[in-house]
């Protein structure tokens, strides 16, 4: 007797669903539905309220943080100039992370239910229902559970002293990151840097998704040989 192939029914929610797919889940993720109308993740109401966030909380949670980081930097001895440069120096490393982070782990490739189940979680949704604003950018709980291994290696890279605002300024790429993100999908972009980052970004969802990882800069893309083909954007 021949299988049938398993199909997700979008009119129910989707998130245990998708793991079904098994090595259907990349092709199915990567084929776009152009919608701002969100899909329902879970049945419960407490989890389905977890996964949407307004990109406002994103800066209104985190920027205060960034802040007492620096604070503490500084009451640990160093000038404010240092504390400045650690801070530079941290957004410069997120810059790299970010670029690593959606790469190999965004972008990983997975076909077991819970490895299917995850990604989707993870970045999938994104992938495929790119428009939906309320998932676009990283609810502050999820960002907290990611912030304990970075904290350790900022901890492990430099001193008491500069590890603060050296993690600040990481937290501080994250955060232009994240609204930088929330804005190539939903702001007006029509001319200028807005209008070729938009045009980069967008390429990396509806035409190369091996390409174009970078969203703040596409300086690691041209590095590490994953800027798109010039004819393709």
């Amino acid at each position: 007797m021949v299988t049938q192939p398993f199909t997700v029914d979008l009119n129910k929610p989707l998130v245990f669903q998708v793991g079904h797919l098994g090595e259907a889940y990349d092709k199915w993720v990567h084929q776009p539905i152009v919608s701002k109308d969100g899909p329902r993740f879970f049945a419960n109401d407490f989890c389905e309220l977890l996964t949407r966030t307004k990109w406002w909380v994103i800066p209104l949670v985190w920027l205060p943080v960034v802040c007492w980081l620096v604070s503490i930097s500084i009451q640990r001895g160093l000038t404010p100039i240092e504390a400045a440069s650690s801070l530079i120096s941290g957004i410069f490393i997120w810059t790299l992370l970010e670029y690593t982070l959606h790469r190999f782990l965004f972008h990983m490739k997975t076909t077991s239910y819970w490895g299917n189940t995850l990604h989707y979680l993870l970045h999938g949704c994104h992938h495929k229902h790119p428009m939906d604003g309320l998932r676009l950018v990283f609810p502050p709980v999820a960002t907290a559970i990611l912030c304990l291994p970075v904290w350790t290696f900022f901890r492990l890279l430099s001193s008491p002293s500069v590890a603060p605002a050296l993690f600040g300024g990481g937290l501080l790429g994250y955060v232009v990151y994240d609204c930088t993100h929330y804005y190539l999908h939903h702001g007006k972009a029509t001319k200028g840097l807005s209008q070729t980052m938009r045009r980069y970004h967008l390429n990396h969802h509806f035409k190369v998704s091996t390409k174009g990882f970078g969203i703040t800069s596409s300086v690691w893309d041209r590095v590490f040989g994953t800027f798109p083909a010039i004819k393709s954007i």
